[in-house]
Formats: structure tokens, C-alpha cells, sequence
């Protein structure tokens, strides 16, 4: 016996969805965010400190939606209404991928700033070492967000079923 799949877009799927159980949307977005919450918590205990433990403090989870402004890196835009991300200062691409050595003079970072930096004497900032801490961290994390995500789906499924 041969199974057959119909593969629906997104859209299709949150329709059909939203018709079989009007508030497994809802109760999918509150498990996000307590999911991001709880990562953003782990976070904050697995991050470099620094001496002003600025960088540890900066983990916070929110919509996506409310933060149009804020850079994505690495991602496509989310066609999830109720998208969560994890927010953090912007050095955390420094911290997790580390830096190449490079000069600190003034415009340093161009071929004149380093030719103008290497005759007047200025000295090149080492770089530093990557400290992976996000990425890790998330790939061991996921499995369990999903779980997550589809537990809070199967509940709003169950209240329409009455079990």
C-alpha cells in the first residue's frame, strides 16, 4: 500500500490548520516565546563575561514583529507572524566567529588607512579567538523547542476534539 502526500504551501497549511483548531496558532506563539525565553536564560549563563558582564545581560527574546528595525543576520525574512528571535548586542557576531587581526589607527581597515598605519607606527589589534556560544547552543536546544511547539499545537488540537 503506497502512501500519497498533497504538499500545501505555508499558507494553505496555517489555513487548514486555523479551520481544524481556531487556537493552535495562539497557543503554538505562547510556547515560542516561552521557549525563547527560556533559551535567552540559558544564554545568559553560557555567554563570555566580560569585566562590565554588559554582553551577558543583553539576551532577550521577543516578536520579531516588534523589532522592525533590528538587523537579521543569517536568516531570511520570516513569513511567521508570530516569529521569535533572540536578541543580543551587536558583538555578538565578534564574540561567536571571532576577529582577524587588523589595525586600530583611523581608517585602518582600508589599504591607505594600513599603509598610513604601518608608517606611523600604530600597532595591529591581534584579533581574538571565536567562543562559540549561540549556535551550539541552539542546535542542542531545537529539539526540544519543536517538541515544544507541537505539543502546544496537539493541546489546542485535543480542546477541539473535547479529550
Amino acid at each position: 500500500m503506497a502512501l500519497k502526500a498533497k504538499v500545501l504551501g505555508r499558507e494553505a497549511l496555517t489555513a487548514r490548520l486555523r479551520e481544524l483548531a481556531p487556537l493552535a496558532e495562539k497557543y503554538a506563539a505562547e510556547a515560542k516565546m516561552r521557549a525563547m525565553t527560556d533559551f535567552a536564560e540559558q544564554m545568559e549563563a553560557k555567554a563570555p563575561t566580560g569585566a562590565t558582564l554588559e554582553y551577558m545581560h543583553s539576551f532577550e527574546a521577543d516578536y520579531v514583529r516588534n523589532r522592525p528595525a533590528q538587523e537579521q543576520v543569517g536568516i531570511r525574512a520570516s513569513k511567521d507572524p508570530d516569529a521569535v528571535g533572540l536578541f543580543a548586542s551587536f558583538i555578538w557576531r565578534f564574540l561567536e566567529f571571532g576577529t582577524a587581526p587588523h589595525s586600530t589607527a583611523k581608517g585602518g581597515g582600508t589599504v591607505a588607512g594600513k599603509k598610513a598605519a604601518a608608517t606611523s607606527g600604530v600597532k595591529m589589534h591581534p584579533g581574538t579567538r571565536a567562543q562559540p556560544h549561540i549556535f551550539p547552543a541552539w542546535r542542542s536546544a531545537k529539539p526540544k523547542i519543536k517538541k515544544m511547539v507541537a505539543a502546544a499545537i496537539n493541546k489546542a488540537v485535543r480542546e477541539v476534539k473535547g479529550k
